[in-house]
């Protein structure tokens, strides 16, 4: 059985923010990406950050200029290398259609440019064109390093740019839920699976081994489950997942349910509210009507009818509620456990799907 609800999504996530945060951020390690403790994961552009990276891509070429000047007088196994890495990537490039890997493939060649400067730089003679060069571009590079400022991780998780200041209001208090009411959800204001715009400030670090969804309800299952019930929740996307009731807060007119998942963590990462299918029990069976039920000596019957033949059938309750039952045929071992004789059981009529089913008159 299945109901359809909205559910709050509440995470052990940790906002990452610097003192530069005003500056805008670039990314190290992008949306979604796993990281362990320690890693840098983006930094802050420096102040004047445009300015001289302009100033480092024209070096870049001046020096590129000189060291054709220079190519007879400069020579080194480490200079052959890095040509050689840097024609490497350009044909990776060429044959590359990810605009990511593009990017990667293209900060590569940069470094690698840079390297062979450097190296040219070092072999050169002091006063040369390409070694003065080189230490302009060094000073430079060092005074974007010194005026940035680089974010890394307290602990591993998952890197998240999907930061919607709710980070400290809905969060994990020692796994105590208590202060989840319905009223505190609704005043969020949330619309449901409206994805979480990416933040140009700050980033987090999100536990992406489990999380937890949070649904306010009241209804007959929702009244009857405890805490450590299993149910199945069916995501937005279609998929079910396997989850465990931590938390249960009573109200006056309802219940606001906490649900443990342990799959799919990483793919709810843009949401904070979503909809979804509570699964709370799933039998395979016949679904039939109570009223169609005949109880003898604490068994339970059907009536089924076959060219105009009615005949008793003796039917398994798998589920019931206030209208319909799951029902199945016993197996022949369990009807043995009822007392039954092997001839009785090979007698035994067994439901068929497309049987018609008749409905005893009341009296």
């Amino acid at each position: 059985m299945k109901k359809q609800r909205n559910g709050y999504i509440i995470r052990d996530e940790e906002i990452l923010k610097g003192e530069n945060a005003s500056n805008g951020l670039t990314q190290i390690v992008t949306e979604g990406t796993r990281v362990s403790k320690g890693e840098m994961v983006f930094r802050y552009y420096a102040s004047n950050e445009e300015e001289i990276t302009d100033q480092i891509e024209l070096l870049n070429k001046q020096i590129d200029e000189a060291l054709r000047k220079e190519e007879n007088q400069i020579s080194s196994p480490d200079i052959v290398n890095l040509e050689n890495q840097i024609k490497q990537e350009l044909d990776n490039i060429l044959k590359e259609n990810n605009m990511q890997n593009v990017r990667e493939y293209q900060k590569r060649i940069n470094n690698y440019t840079m390297k062979k400067g450097e190296v040219a730089g070092s072999l050169s003679q002091a006063g040369s064109e390409v070694r003065l060069l080189v230490e302009k571009r060094l000073e430079l590079s060092n005074q974007l390093t010194q005026d940035s400022e680089t974010i890394y991780t307290p602990k591993p998780g998952v890197i998240s740019y999907k930061v919607d200041g709710l980070e400290e209001t809905i969060k994990l208090n020692d796994e105590d839920f208590s202060y989840i009411t319905t009223n505190l959800l609704e005043k969020l204001n949330l619309n449901v699976c409206s994805s979480i715009p990416e933040s140009k400030e700050a980033g987090k670090i999100v536990n992406n081994y489990h999380c937890y969804i949070a649904c306010p309800m009241n209804t007959e299952n929702s009244e009857v489950a405890e805490v450590g019930d299993k149910v199945i929740l069916r995501l937005p996307d279609g998929s079910e997942i396997n989850a465990q009731i931590v938390q249960i807060n009573i109200e006056k007119d309802k219940r606001v349910i906490i649900f443990k998942i342990r799959e799919k963590v990483e793919s709810l990462l843009e949401y904070r509210k979503i909809s979804l299918d509570i699964i709370w029990w799933q039998y395979t069976g016949w679904k039939v009507s109570n009223s169609a039920l005949i109880e003898k000596n604490d068994l339970t019957y059907i009536v089924r009818t076959r060219a105009g033949v009615k005949e008793e059938i003796l039917v398994k309750v798998l589920r019931q509620n206030d209208t319909y039952s799951i029902v199945e045929n016993y197996s022949d071992d369990e009807l043995l456990k009822l007392g039954f004789s092997q001839n009785e059981i090979g007698e035994f009529p067994k439901i068929k799907l497309y049987d018609e089913i008749v409905i005893p008159k009341q009296n």
